[in-house]
């Protein structure tokens, strides 16, 4: 696929107590999970951001910094977009491993020239398994410059301005969205 992907793991994993990264996930770590998830897609690139370079990093996956200060996945998805030499970016969550091979081709074939993909359950977009466009940059780092961090906020702006298709999620595939927060969510 001609798109870079981006693996999320900045988080500060309060909720879990560890690092999620190295959380396991049906036997093997969720950074492992994740990572197999977006080479499968075959992206021309793959990143990692985070805060820092975490020493389980695999060599075919460059490290991003967060946009400093860290702002949260706004901070990773804009450092990211800086660094493409595609036209998409592909953003995935650490703690989403329910996600599928199938559903993200499925968003990667809603893809148009300058405009990325944004799946929304009911009302919610999901930003954190979206396609970014690299033309969104700009705004990403506007935003990094404000008071308002939230990712919901800035793709409303990018729907708004025509960067990012809204995709409604079907009732069957809000499963790929699950999150893992707790201890308890791994079981």
């Amino acid at each position: 696929m001609n798109l870079s992907a981006v693996l999320l793991t900045g988080g500060e994993s309060r909720r879990m107590g560890t690092d999620k990264a190295a959380a396991l996930f049906r036997r093997k770590p969720l950074w492992q999970a994740q990572l197999n998830l977006l080479r499968e897609l075959r992206p021309a690139e793959i990143f990692l951001s985070a805060r820092s370079d975490p020493d389980w990093r695999p060599a075919d996956a460059e490290f991003v910094a967060d946009e400093p200060p860290s702002r949260g996945p706004l901070s990773g998805v804009a450092a990211s977009l800086g660094r493409i030499r595609t036209k998409h970016l592909l953003a995935l969550a650490i703690d989403m491993p329910f996600m599928s091979e199938n559903y993200l081709r499925f968003l990667c074939d809603q893809i148009e020239p300058g405009r990325g993909v944004l799946p929304m359950i009911g009302g919610r977009a999901e930003p954190l398994a979206a396609i970014y466009p690299e033309r969104a940059h700009v705004d990403l780092v506007a935003a990094l410059s404000g008071l308002d961090f939230s990712l919901q906020t800035v793709t409303q702006r990018l729907v708004d301005a025509g960067k990012l298709l809204l995709v409604s999620v079907k009732k069957e595939d809000q499963y790929f969205f699950r999150n893992i927060n707790e201890p308890a969510d791994l079981k």
